[in-house]
């Protein structure tokens, strides 16, 4: 009797044993006890590995039934392995903890479990713990079958010591999911928005979007949301005629001013870019971009240059240097097409992944994603500035907007200091979510105030912040130019035309368009030149404006709304292109375009006669001032004659300082030297007045 106890006793420790520290195989001889769980347990894994294994896959569903046989019987090295391969599709913040249990309970359950187990602790940041089970793998992936595998190991390592490198130069960002307007239980990503954060159009694969996908979850739809009063609202399918039920629809990029939506479908199978422009207040039906854009491979990004002529976009096609590469492609004129695609020079394209390339509204700021160069761990954002036309070394971003998990699809405001990505992280509200992001400058004295507010606008922020920040940074070197075009009697809205020169260099740099229903223009202007705009619609006498921004002038953002004024008996406008040097009345070559634009207007109305007078500040002597203005206004009239108007339709005329748009009294009363010194510029001017039709 004491030898059955004690041998009883052994038997029920060893199973104990067996059931806290080593492998339970599903073997029935294991649960005599428990034959009908036991049969159960086993369905529910049979079935669990024909979701898994089968087309489509369908890997939630395959954890469900895993989950089942896991309930009863949690220590089986082989279902905790397959539970990891399962959330490895769909979920990795879960994966770790079933490979880990895997791998305790059998080291030798998969071949691979090496490597699961190193990138469980890859993308929870366990750089060192990662390197040690890799290089494991590694020594002991001896199977043909694995060698892919084995390389790419061989480059976890690398990610993982850039980890290591990353982890002690964090960023200074605010990181902040847009919360429940934008994000979902479902896949929320690649957002595109528009410079001057307006409008943001993003992907999402969800129920109220389209149909089930045939290789499991819903098919990529467009959704739209337009920030109110700083608060994004809640967004909405954007609708036909761009989402297209039963196929992929997706973001890739968006115009500077909101205008033009690039889309990628997957309609002929490889994917291609398409765009739809909205200037009527709907979305046109999508357009191929065209042979030189798309091909029989996969051009899945896209992102347009501030003045529309260029185009950045991804493909694998041959001749790349490896993967996704990024291309440029010039829009030619003539054609009306765009022209032959070039690889983008420089350090840029790696042998492995280029993706999501955003070139910013400043002309000199490129961001991507890459899983080449420094990464670490799957994608991670990079920028390059552009220096003398030579794009330079790329620039990991850094942690926390990158982490080992993928991070990719950056855009960035117009102020260069606000962007928009999605991310996996934790905490998030479903498989992926679109955070803002908050770029601080470097480290400076306390301020009194709290800078908290400048994340009003964010529902329900989820902050990540390593550190309170002191100041925000300054932002790109560049401005914005936006307001509303309209009647100037009637105030009804117009569709103008709006074209920007390069006034030092004399060439028309781009041409945009207002929305027709509501008159809004939006106008991006890179830091570093001398700016003339140009507003015009037929029937109407032309508006035009000047800005000169120089290298480093950081962000400005303007706005200008504009009342177009019939061609009519007595109506005027300022001429703020044309140039003379200081006291001065020889016309600088600056003047040319909107000299040309007044021969134009002259020439289409060939019986207007108008005045050209001239225009002092109230500085210097009276006397002096009456000639100068005199003298300009003579220059332009010779101007005007010499080039073919018939003297006889124009006269002269020189005010001085007599009509001054802006009195000394209120410049007296103005805060600033700046904005004194701005008030008398508005006073030196040149303008025209329709004397006769």
């Amino acid at each position: 009797m004491k030898k059955l106890f004690i041998l009883t006793t052994f038997c029920i420790l060893s199973f104990n044993f067996i059931g806290f520290g080593q492998d339970v195989p599903f073997e029935k001889d294991l649960f005599k006890g428990r034959k009908d769980e036991f049969k159960a347990a086993v369905k529910h894994i049979k079935i669990g590995d024909d979701m898994r294994l089968g087309y489509p896959a369908d890997y939630r569903g395959a954890v469900n039934e895993y989950m089942m046989a896991y309930e009863f019987n949690p220590k089986s090295a082989d279902l905790n392995y397959k539970i990891g391969l399962a959330y490895f599709h769909f979920d990795k913040h879960s994966m770790g903890q079933y490979f880990e249990a895997a791998y305790e309970l059998k080291p030798t359950v998969a071949p691979d479990i090496l490597y699961f187990v190193g990138l469980s602790h890859h993308l929870d940041a366990q750089w060192q713990e990662a390197i040690d089970y890799y290089n494991k793998f590694i020594s002991s992936a001896t199977d043909p079958e694995l060698q892919e595998m084995k390389t790419v190991a061989i480059k976890k390592v690398m990610e993982c010591k850039s980890g290591i490198a990353l982890a002690g130069n964090q960023g200074r960002v605010w990181i902040d999911n847009l919360g429940p307007n934008i994000n979902t239980e479902y896949p929320d990503y690649a957002p595109v928005v528009s410079t001057d954060e307006a409008i943001m159009v993003f992907t999402a694969r969800k129920p109220d979007s389209d149909i089930s996908s045939p290789v499991g979850g819903y098919f990529e739809d467009l959704f739209i949301t337009k920030r109110v009063g700083g608060t994004w609202m809640r967004a909405k399918p954007i609708g036909e005629p761009i989402n297209v039920k039963g196929q992929h629809d997706a973001t890739i990029g968006i115009s500077p001013d909101g205008h033009t939506l690039f889309v990628y479908n997957d309609k002929k199978g490889g994917g291609d870019i398409y765009a739809s422009t909205n200037l009527g207040g709907e979305w046109s039906k999508p357009q191929n971009l065209g042979k030189n854009i798309n091909t029989d491979y996969h051009e899945p990004d896209a992102s347009l240059s501030f003045d529309g002529k260029r185009l950045y976009f991804t493909s694998d096609k041959p001749g790349g240097k490896g993967g996704h590469d990024i291309y440029f492609s010039d829009w030619d004129d003539d054609k009306e097409e765009w022209g032959e695609a070039f690889p983008i020079p420089g350090p840029i394209n790696t042998q492995y992944e280029e993706r999501s390339v955003f070139i910013h509204p400043d002309g000199e700021t490129m961001y991507f994603s890459s899983n080449g160069h420094n990464t670490m761990g799957g994608y991670d954002l990079f920028f390059s500035k552009l220096v003398n036309g030579v794009w330079q070394e790329p620039v990991n971003l850094g942690p926390p907007l990158n982490t080992p998990y993928d991070d990719v699809q950056l855009v960035v405001a117009g102020n260069g200091r606000f962007g928009y990505y999605s991310s996996y992280r934790e905490g998030g509200f479903g498989e992926k979510d679109i955070y803002l992001i908050t770029f601080l400058g470097p480290e400076k004295p306390p301020l009194l105030s709290n800078e908290d507010n400048l994340l009003a606008s964010v529902a329900q922020p989820i902050k990540e912040t390593f550190k309170e920040p002191e100041l925000v940074n300054e932002g790109s070197n560049m401005a914005i130019l936006t307001g509303v075009i309209t009647d100037a009697k009637t105030k009804l809205p117009l569709k103008a035309d709006v074209v920007l020169i390069d006034n030092e260099k004399n060439v028309v740099i781009a041409e945009f368009q207002s929305e027709p229903k509501t008159g809004k223009y939006l106008v991006s202007l890179p830091a570093g030149s001398n700016y003339g705009i140009a507003v015009k619609h037929d029937g109407y006498l032309f508006h035009s404006e000047n800005f000169v921004l120089e290298r480093s002038s950081g962000f400005k953002q303007y706005e200008k709304d504009v009342e177009l004024k019939k061609i009519e008996v007595g109506e005027s406008i300022i001429l703020r292109n044309i140039f003379f040097d200081l006291d001065k009345y020889t016309l600088r070559p600056e003047s040319v375009n909107e000299l040309e634009r007044l021969i134009k207007l002259m020439n289409d109305n060939p019986t207007l006669r108008i005045e050209i007078s001239g225009h002092t500040d109230t500085r210097g002597s009276s006397s002096h001032n009456q000639e100068l203005s005199a003298n300009r206004a003579k220059a332009v009239v010779d101007y005007l004659v010499d080039h073919g108007i018939d003297a006889s339709r124009l006269e002269s005329a020189g005010y001085g300082e007599s009509k001054p748009l802006i009195s000394d009294a209120q410049i007296t009363d103005m805060p600033t030297k700046s904005q004194k010194e701005e008030a008398h510029q508005s006073n030196r001017r040149t303008e025209f007045k329709i004397l006769s039709k």
